[in-house]
């Protein structure tokens, strides 16, 4: 068996090596040069094998194995490609299940590798044994898109290869690939095969000429864009396509990056806490031309924006998931593309001089705009935070967050810029997972360390992931040029619970208060520079300013009052509103 250096390129059929070194020459024949984990007795093989290539690729090692699988959903959304996950048996597999599940509700493509009990100890209920086909159950309504067990060393090149076509084609999303020890210490000769491309399927030209009558025919059409699968020059040609029809182009729930929102053809996110006159816009457009997104519950406002199975307005559905389309709703036009070939092939699609919809498109444009305009609350108004975080930060700044009611002012308030040179600027689970902003920002720096990554983050939302802070020290992200940044929004409350409470059952508190530490001092302890606690705008901009300058990762501790919780309305409006329907409702005896 050779000894190669760590600067060797991967193996070919003639050398002999450990099956857990094979995986990561295959690894990085498919591009891959970071990969996070957390690690385990199963899979040392591997982590043997990362040393040996040490110079080609990396293993972050993380504090949580949702906080890792968190990180790897972040890098596909970022790269287009699988991130890359590794945790070990049982509990760990458990932990990653979170980032797995928000991967597949996301159409993220990833892989998580799961170490696994020796074979000869299968079926015995061993040490951590979990069946993993079962508890991720592939399909529809599962976690994963495909469960493999690889049993043996010479054909972990096709699984490998197989994970990652099956991760990126159609809808992509994850694929989890489970190894059992004694594979990844059988000696192999198995060469890696080649770095695996996604297969494009294109609109057919009936499909563009139908669509194109469609089009011709409506008054009030909406474009919708969302979905994974986009690029920098399929988004641009969604614009061109959209300025040549004066199309109004609304963005999913949390794809908000996908088109320039500075654009004279926004109108806005179709998603929670959606500005009422688009929520509107969509029931009353006689077309909705949805290009990419699932139109989950988030993104149709459970479903009421777009009634199933057949809508009020006419559909056009385009995905590139076959199993999507007509999955719940009866469109008029069904296409199956790949988002690049559709848009690029919507660009071409020649347009008349004057679409009786450019007043309808005008319209929402300016309903966007006044939508932009705050209404301070409090002395630390949020609307205004956000505001000023976007005035003085990077273009190219990458925005995350979890899931709370705080995320409604970043859904309203930051202008993302679209794709364009810079790629994604927005990581946020349409899966609604807490605890995602914080891994994900680190992720952001560790794979982009030229760029500004500012997270946002309630309370409970930070508590969930912060130990991950230490993995921002540990592998020195947010230092020199770029930077990193953690804004804490600390109301003392699990806000989005609250609220929905204070509209059911006003005054009624039960299960969502929160004892919060102090924040800064835990940034500290995490070797990241901390400002003050702060209570009113004019502090958050001088400690937003010092961020900007520090040579470190930065965290700002916000402190709200738990009345602020919304971004449209405080709780006492929302209790007053509820005493006052529960006051004419029939009282039970």
């Amino acid at each position: 068996m050779t000894n190669p250096s760590a600067s060797t390129p991967p193996g070919s059929s003639s050398e002999t090596r450990l099956g857990g070194h094979l995986l990561v020459e295959a690894l990085i024949e498919q591009g891959i040069d970071t990969c996070f984990g957390v690690p385990g007795e199963s899979y040392l093989a591997v982590l043997d094998g990362f040393w040996r290539y040490r110079e080609q690729i990396r293993f972050i090692a993380c504090r949580q194995e949702g906080g890792a699988a968190f990180m790897a959903e972040a890098q596909g959304k970022l790269s287009g490609r699988p991130g890359i996950c590794f945790v070990t048996r049982g509990p760990g597999a458990t932990n990653a299940s979170i980032g797995v599940h928000t991967a597949f509700q996301d159409s993220t493509p990833m892989v998580l590798f799961v170490g696994q009990v020796a074979s000869d100890q299968r079926d015995r209920e061993a040490f951590q044994e979990v069946d993993y086909r079962q508890m991720f159950g592939p399909g529809t309504l599962g976690m994963a898109k495909w469960v493999g067990e690889v049993h043996d060393a010479n054909r972990l090149p096709e699984y490998i290869g197989r994970a990652f076509h099956t991760a990126m084609q159609g809808r992509p999303g994850p694929v989890v690939l489970v190894l059992p020890e004694d594979m990844l210490t059988t000696p192999t000769a198995a060469a890696v095969l080649p770095r695996a491309e996604p297969a494009q399927c294109s609109p057919s030209p009936a499909a563009l000429s139908a669509l194109r009558e469609r089009l011709q025919a409506a008054q009030r059409p909406l474009v919708i864009a969302g979905g994974s699968g986009w690029d920098a020059a399929s988004c641009q040609a969604l614009e061109q396509f959209a300025e040549s029809w004066q199309l109004p182009v609304g963005c999913a729930f949390r794809f908000q990056d996908l088109f320039d929102n500075r654009h004279p053809n926004y109108a806005g996110d179709v998603g929670i806490g959606i500005n009422p006159k688009l929520a509107q816009r969509v029931r009353d457009a006689d077309l909705i031309i949805a290009i990419g997104p699932r139109l989950g519950e988030m993104t149709t406002g459970g479903y009421s924006l777009l009634s199933v199975p057949r809508p009020a307005q006419a559909l056009v559905h385009i995905h590139p998931g076959a199993e999507e389309l007509g999955r719940v709703y009866a469109a008029d036009l069904l296409i199956q593309s790949s988002l690049a070939c559709a848009a690029h092939a919507l660009a071409t699609l020649s347009a008349p001089t004057n679409p009786a919809w450019s007043e309808w498109t005008a319209a929402a444009q300016a309903d966007y705009q006044a939508n932009l305009q705050p209404q301070a609350v409090a002395p630390l108004d949020m609307a205004e935070v956000v505001k000023l975080v976007q005035r003085m930060a990077p273009e190219d700044a990458v925005y995350t967050n979890g899931a709370g009611n705080y995320s409604g002012w970043l859904h309203r308030f930051v202008q993302y810029p679209g794709l364009g040179k810079n790629g994604r600027t927005q990581l946020a689970p349409t899966s609604g997972a807490m605890g995602y902003g914080v891994p994900a920002a680190v992720a952001a720096a560790l794979l982009y360390p030229q760029r500004c990554v500012i997270n946002i983050a309630g309370d409970g939302d930070f508590m969930m992931t912060g130990q991950e802070l230490a993995t921002a020290t540990a592998y020195g992200a947010g230092r020199g040029r770029g930077k990193l940044i953690s804004i804490v929004v600390d109301n003392g409350s699990y806000g989005t619970i609250r609220m929905h409470q204070e509209r059911e059952y006003p005054g009624r508190v039960s299960g969502s208060d929160l004892f919060n530490p102090d924040f800064a001092a835990l940034a500290r302890a995490h070797g990241w520079a901390a400002g003050e606690r702060v209570e009113n705008n004019a502090d958050f901009e001088a400690a937003f300013a010092a961020a900007l300058e520090a040579d470190r990762p930065t965290l700002i501790h916000l402190k709200l009052d738990t009345d602020v919780i919304t971004s449209r309305s405080t709780l006492s409006e929302m209790r007053a509103a509820a005493e006052k329907r529960l006051a004419g409702a029939p009282q039970s005896k």
